[in-house]
């Protein structure tokens, strides 16, 4: 789950961590009142779910009251599209109107989920405010990594470890060493996947302070947190993503043309991993779990054919828990009720596959039920390539 630039600088200040004064508006006029709180001089930060913001122009540095109203007027409605949100962009309904600090330095600072040694990490980097990606792949010295001991936590050494390695010496270094204490307080009691500062500063007076900051919380964990549903902005999720949620559905959107419906998210790899192998380009995958029933199966069905970049569907389910003819009863239901001509393509495996194949072979659908992974796999591809007139 993904909460706004300002949410997660609350939660960092509330755990003694220093950001910039701000705050957030909802309207233009807002925004002005803002900026005249913070003295003219301030920076006007579009609120979205994704990074590269500046990039796209949504955050700039104001002199005057006027000016922010008039950039808040462009900003509010319109889609700022980043690398990280796809073409389409996502919508501005919030903006952050902070004070202008002068910065020293700039550094980078997060703790994120090893799933490579089932802990939790600690980065770090001298150069902040750009990409880390980019410094990772070019400079990858440039970057301090350190493995956290879920038994012993972080330690204080440590901490100076990483503070000392980003070059900082004397009272802000002993700084740094706090912050990074309560930013690992932060990723355990708020069940953090990932907190992410960037850029950490040093100002000009010698304070640290976050000027940036992301956070977000573990999906399987926001049961023990009563406020988390409080704090989504469901303006910022793909429509199909919210309502597959009201059936305790998993749906990503992709960017291609073959909608996927798997149960398993190792199953869901695999699928879009041999798709892509056969030339196939994803439109998104949904997982409907180990144990769907019937209804289940014909939403998630429903579901994949709201999205309008879908020609052709792939059904790859492994029947241990779940039955093959229910999947097939679901399909069934779900297509007859939209009236749906897109070519369809099965791969089932497991419990009553057999009965489940014959179910579809006998429904009239544009349907074809393939022997293995692979073979159905190039089979989806095929039929929207013979659709399409390729050959």
């Amino acid at each position: 789950m993904n909460i706004h630039e300002y949410q997660a600088k609350e939660i960092l200040s509330a755990y003694g961590i220093p950001v910039p004064r701000g705050r957030v508006a909802l309207t233009a006029d807002q925004v002005e009142r803002a900026a005249k709180e913070m003295g003219g001089r301030c920076v006007v930060k579009a609120q979205i779910h994704a990074g590269g913001r500046g990039k796209a122009g949504g955050v700039k540095l104001v002199f005057h009251p006027e000016e922010a109203q008039n950039l808040a007027k462009e900003l509010f409605g319109r889609s700022l599209v980043t690398p990280q949100t796809g073409p389409q962009g996502l919508r501005v309904r919030r903006i952050l109107v902070e004070e202008a600090v002068e910065i020293a330095r700039e550094f980078y600072l997060s703790m994120t989920l090893d799933r490579g040694s089932s802990r939790y990490i600690l980065i770090a980097s001298a150069e902040g405010g750009v990409e880390i990606e980019e410094v990772a792949a070019k400079t990858p010295e440039k970057i301090h990594t350190l493995s956290i001991d879920p038994l012993i936590g972080l330690r204080p050494y440590q901490a100076r470890k990483i503070a000392l390695a980003l070059g900082l010496t004397g009272s802000v270094c002993e700084d740094c060493v706090s912050l990074i204490l309560n930013l690992h307080k932060v990723l355990l009691e708020k069940d953090c996947s990932l907190v992410e500062i960037n850029p950490l500063v040093v100002t000009k007076a010698g304070w640290l302070m976050a000027m940036d900051a992301k956070i977000t919380f573990d999906d399987n964990a926001v049961f023990r947190h009563r406020e988390y549903p409080d704090m989504m902005d469901y303006s910022q999720l793909d429509p199909l993503e919210i309502n597959a949620s009201k059936y305790d559905l998993a749906y990503i959107k992709l960017d291609g043309n073959i909608g996927c419906m798997v149960n398993g998210a190792g199953l869901a790899m695999a699928t879009l991993d041999v798709l892509k192998e056969c030339g196939g380009e994803p439109a998104n995958f949904l997982d409907v779990g180990g144990g769907a029933t019937r209804e289940k199966v014909a939403e998630a069905f429903k579901i994949i054919l709201q999205d309008g970049d879908v020609k052709g569907i792939f059904v790859n389910i492994f029947g241990g828990i779940m039955r093959c003819d229910i999947i097939a009863h679901g399909i069934i239901e779900a297509a007859a009720e939209v009236k749906c001509t897109l070519p369809i393509v099965v791969r089932m495996d497991g419990s009553q596959v057999e009965e489940g194949k014959r179910l579809l072979s006998e429904s009239g659908l544009n349907v074809q039920c393939g022997d293995n992974l692979g073979d159905a796999a190039q089979r989806i591809v095929q039929m929207l390539k013979a659709s399409n007139g390729d050959n």
